[in-house]
């Protein structure tokens, strides 16, 4: 042990899209959790087996991954069987939550409002539901195939690139829904040993009018309004809508749940993120720095909460 916290082995890379924002937000992780005192091990995996795991060193794992391998389940999945605390979901929760229908079913179901969508079938010629509407994959994350389409060109262009990448990734799936025009919000919640606490609320506004990859994580002109003037009741609204679907998943240690409010000042769920990313750009550290948890002591915070179960 070091400076009360164990020593910790940092999942960095995965086989996912999403490979290179999970090797910046588990540096930023590892040089928060040096910073806090804990002796880190980090280390860069691919799909490793369980007896790749069981030789890497440290008492609790924290695996920094993002995409449907890493954050939606067959890791998880490896991480149970290796018996060591690790951070983050279990293996349930991290598939439910990838699956952005079944996140969206669940949401629904909790009378939480999430605009309807659909499984996208290649084969249909026309949009099935009314244009404008957005086009991404059902079990990916950090925009990755993102497609808006607010018209039919636009939609054939989509078509278009979603086969390619279907042809070449067989299995992989991909959702339509209809284009919410309006303000992009996203609370983070942490668990805490009372319960989940959300966290301040964040307005995100990108220059270029969409959150998209390039936004999140190449450029630095998005910017982001820690607790936005919004209409009467919206925050509070966001907030408890987000711990809410904590509950229902089943996540466990931390989640960011993404918002967007129509200019009629509904704020209609999109998705919910059970590893959010922890790079310069990210939304969870900047809303936990804003109620006075630091990269350093929220790192820490989440390898104890690992510890306690």
């Amino acid at each position: 042990m070091s400076g009360s916290l164990p020593s910790v082995l940092v999942l960095a890379g995965g086989p996912d899209d999403e490979h290179p924002v999970s090797l910046l937000s588990a540096a930023g992780v590892s040089d928060a959790l040096r910073g806090a005192g804990a002796q880190v091990h980090h280390v860069v995996i691919d799909r490793p087996t369980l007896d790749e795991l069981r030789v890497l060193p440290g008492e609790v794992v924290f695996p920094v991954l993002h995409g449907s391998y890493g954050e939606g389940g067959p890791l998880q999945d490896l991480l149970a069987v290796l018996g060591r605390p690790f951070v983050g979901c279990r293996g349930a929760a991290a598939r439910a939550a990838m699956d952005k229908m079944a996140t969206k079913l669940l949401a629904a179901t909790l009378g939480i409002a999430t605009k309807p969508a659909q499984v996208m079938n290649i084969g249909d010629a026309a949009c099935p539901i009314p244009l404008p509407v957005v086009v991404k994959p059902v079990h990916d994350g950090s925009s990755v195939g993102l497609h808006m389409c607010p018209d039919a060109g636009a939609w054939s262009r989509a078509q278009a690139a979603v086969s390619r990448d279907m042809a070449e990734r067989p299995g992989r799936a991909y959702m339509v829904e209809p284009m919410v025009k309006g303000r992009e919000l996203t609370v983070g919640v942490l668990e805490e040993e009372a319960g989940f606490v959300a966290q301040p609320l964040i307005e995100i506004v990108p220059a270029a009018g969409v959150y998209d990859y390039a936004a999140k994580y190449d450029r630095d002109d998005t910017r982001y309004v820690v607790e936005p003037a919004l209409p009467a009741g919206v925050a509070g609204r966001c907030r408890e809508a987000a711990v809410r679907m904590a509950r229902g998943l089943g996540v466990r240690h931390l989640c960011r749940v993404d918002f967007l409010l129509d200019g009629a000042g509904e704020p209609w769920l999109l998705e919910v993120n059970t590893m959010p990313g922890f790079t310069s750009h990210s939304l969870l550290p900047m809303a936990a720095g804003a109620a006075g948890r630091d990269m350093g002591a929220l790192c820490a915070h989440l390898v104890r909460m690992a510890m306690r179960g």
